[in-house]
């Protein structure tokens, strides 16, 4: 199941609990990251460009419910 990702004018909601606030998601990305190594070896990712991206599954912290997650309207997002 793909699950659509919320935009400045929407946000995720659990229909079975009503959580908005607290997921957790298994996503797919394909990037190209510019990695500096130190002195040390020790690595740090300078620059990050995600060539694509997909939601795999969102799953609702509060119910564990996968298959209950929707985009609803933020909160002023139309004002």
């Amino acid at each position: 199941m793909s699950v659509p990702l919320p935009t400045d004018g929407t946000r995720w909601r659990c229909t079975l609990c009503g959580n908005l606030t607290r997921f957790d998601v298994t996503r797919q990305a394909k990037v190209v990251e510019y990695v500096h190594l130190d002195l040390a070896g020790e690595p740090k990712v300078e620059e990050r460009e995600v060539l694509s991206e997909s939601i795999e599954s969102v799953r609702c912290r509060w119910c564990n419910a996968v298959d209950q997650i929707e985009l609803v309207d933020r909160p002023g997002a139309n004002a």
